[in-house]
């Protein structure tokens, strides 16, 4: 069962329809241990278990966004090419809420996408997006956010997540804004960069997710479900690179 196919549910649902023909994943281009080295196991096997690697997700009816293994101004990355594409690679975990400590990860782009506007429907694309996922009360759903839920149930096999958390470069946004999603509520974006002071260089984040969470959702997180990396331009129809460093959770 492929991870995240309720974002794109949520975020175009003239493609929903399309999204019942999604298998398992795809092949990767790199052998997996070139993901690991670079994405690395969390200290948290045990929880993110190492039966369930980074994967990536292709989305049908989308140009693939093409992530390969790259060693990088001396520092082991996932390179992230992106061409009027949309697609990420993901990794499920079962993190409970009482665990939640600290993300860590790196990213680094050269360029911003121009015409991006995270808060519209039509130009939403990042250059990076670091992507979690969580579980909650869905009794709290609105009846647009239940039907949402219901549909990506019916077609994919998966319900919306009760809680949808990125981090995102913006480029206009102050660091700290929270951009809640046009389509769904129940997707929040967290700036961490903003602008292009920072362009070009190798940015590392330690971030306490239970924090964040309750910055952006106004309530306390529950388990954490999935962690992915994301570079996407399809809506802008633009060309966007981006480097990944490891990404790793630290125990509370």
């Amino acid at each position: 069962m492929s991870l995240f196919p309720w974002l794109f549910a949520a975020s175009r649902l003239s493609v929903v329809c399309l999204l019942v023909f999604v298998s398992a994943c795809a092949t990767l281009p790199e052998p997996q241990e070139a993901y690991e080295q670079a994405l690395g196991a969390s200290p948290l096997a045990s929880q993110t278990s190492q039966a369930s690697p980074w994967q990536p997700m292709h989305l049908p009816g989308k140009r693939q966004t093409r992530f390969t293994h790259a060693l990088h101004q001396g520092r082991a990355a996932i390179h992230a090419n992106a061409n009027s594409s949309a697609s990420m690679l993901r990794r499920p975990a079962k993190i409970p809420a009482a665990d939640l400590g600290a993300l860590r990860f790196s990213w680094q782009a050269p360029k911003l996408i121009d015409l991006s506007n995270m808060a519209e429907r039509d130009t939403e694309d990042s250059v990076v997006r670091v992507i979690l996922t969580f579980e909650g009360n869905r009794s709290k759903f609105s009846a647009k956010n239940s039907m949402l839920s219901d549909l990506s149930l019916a077609l994919t096999g998966e319900e919306l997540p009760y809680a949808t958390l990125m981090y995102v470069w913006c480029n206009t946004r102050p660091v700290g804004t929270i951009i809640t999603n046009p389509r769904t509520d129940r997707i929040r974006k967290l700036v961490l960069e903003s602008g292009s002071a920072n362009l070009g260089k190798w940015l590392d984040y330690e971030r306490d997710i239970r924090a964040d969470y309750i910055q952006a959702f106004g309530e306390e997180p529950g388990a954490l479900t999935g962690i992915a990396l994301m570079t996407d331009t399809d809506n802008t129809q633009s060309k966007a690179t981006a480097w990944y460093g490891p990404v790793s959770l630290k125990a509370k």
